[in-house]
């Protein structure tokens, strides 16, 4: 298979025209392969318009979403992250290549595991692994300026909130198949919310939170 060709068509059939087009984020879809961190089988699909699927019945984004995510995060060089699911590690890559510090916890050791050498493969070192449930946030670290949740969410914890840094971003997927909403949610000023609806998509839930019932009482 001819990577580099399928690259090239992912920047510029997936990626842009899904109006990605900052610089910074198309040339790092360009440096770090994916198909190095996706699973061996799934490795020819890597650069497609598909969620990949992983272990544990969990998947990745698809690469157009994951570079929509990178653009409107707006991360800079100065900014520490907190990524709540690790998965195959290729979006852990992206934010360790654009941030200051990296917080990546996953409450699967196998994906933290696996993720250690191929972020050192890449010479991303400012990367910190964690095995634990932060479907609360990840307060031992806390505050941070990106919030990236990499699974879905019926209901946004408040913790997450609570801590961003001031001028924080939150990605958050919020919602129940098949409706769901991609939110980014803004630390302004004064400690005002403001939350914006970015695209509609479906992502498996965040494990390690109760699912609320349909009905309050």
């Amino acid at each position: 298979m001819d990577f580099e060709l399928a690259r090239h068509n992912m920047v510029e059939q997936q990626i842009r025209t899904w109006e990605v087009l900052d610089p910074a984020v198309l040339e790092l879809f360009e440096t770090l392969h994916r198909e190095d961190f996706v699973p061996a089988e799934y490795r020819r699909l890597a650069l497609a318009d598909i969620n990949i699927p992983l272990s544990h019945a969990q998947v990745t984004m698809a690469p157009r979403v994951e570079a929509r995510v990178l653009q409107t995060l707006g991360i800079q060089r100065s900014d520490r992250a907190l990524e709540v699911g690790t998965g195959c590690g290729f979006f852990t890559a992206l934010l360790g290549c654009c941030a200051a510090q990296v917080h990546s916890v996953d409450i699967f050791p196998e994906f933290t595991q696996s993720a250690a050498p191929k972020l050192a493969r890449y010479g991303i070192g400012n990367v910190h692994l964690h095995t634990g449930n932060a479907a609360q946030g990840w307060a031992q670290t806390a505050p941070y300026d990106i919030i990236v949740l990499t699974g879905s969410v019926p209901i946004l914890p408040d913790a997450f909130q609570e801590q961003l840094a001031p001028g924080g971003r939150l990605f958050a997927i919020v919602g129940q198949s098949p409706v769901m909403a991609a939110q980014l949610i803004t630390h302004a000023s004064a400690g005002a919310i403001r939350r914006e609806i970015l695209f509609e998509t479906d992502l498996p839930p965040l494990l390690g939170l109760p699912i609320p019932s349909a009905f309050r009482f």
